[in-house]
């Protein structure tokens, strides 16, 4: 099969409710930019935590801590996840996919920043869209031991709550191509739609 996708490297940022399957998607869109011939550099924010809480100093006992109540981190340690993995592996070629990394509106001009001083031009924002009711039937479904409604609700909360504006920060952003996709949909369905509308294969 052949590919016509533009040379240029292009940054995909992904947001959307728990349950969705964002990184489902980010995963098939870097597979289809590397069949494309691209280099992708891929940064999921939960990946990066859990490989920091494996190292057992202060700071990520300090994580596990907060994590493991239920709480949020302070605004620098998700910053310097991304940031420094970046610093340490970001070569400027690569086209990036971005998951999970402005999740309060004051990240947003965080990431904004990192956009600007990398000079990456026009971001695509793909935003899965599903409902709240459709998010918690999916977690539920899942019938992990940590998934409890209470524990549910809060993270539906705090998307509402937190996420949801650095969200419309990017939509109201003319420096980004805004995306958005029905995620109510079979996981081959949803990643067409993405496709297509990102127009660029």
């Amino acid at each position: 099969m052949c590919y016509n996708v533009v040379m240029t490297s292009n940054t995909f940022i992904f947001f959307g409710r728990s349950g969705c399957g964002k990184g489902t998607q980010a995963h098939l869109l870097q597979q289809k930019l590397e069949q494309a011939g691209g280099k992708v550099l891929y940064i999921e924010t939960g990946a990066k935590f859990r490989e920091f809480m494996e190292k057992g100093n202060h700071t990520s006992n300090l994580t596990k801590e907060v994590i493991a109540n239920g709480g949020l981190l302070p605004a620098f340690l998700p910053v310097w996840v991304w940031s420094n993995f970046l610093i340490e592996n970001f070569t400027g070629t690569e086209h990036l996919i971005l998951d999970g990394l402005s999740r309060r509106a004051f990240e947003a001009p965080i990431l904004d920043s990192m956009i600007g001083f990398y000079k990456r031009d026009r971001p695509y924002v793909i935003l899965i869209d599903v409902s709240r009711e459709w998010s918690k039937e999916r977690l539920m479904g899942r019938k992990r031991e940590d998934d409890t409604d209470e524990y549910i609700e809060s993270r539906l909360n705090w998307y509402d709550r937190d996420v949801v504006p650095a969200i419309e920060y990017f939509r109201n952003h003319s420096g980004y191509h805004f995306v958005e996709v029905n995620g109510e949909k079979s996981i081959e369905e949803v990643h067409d739609e993405i496709v297509k509308k990102l127009g660029i294969f």
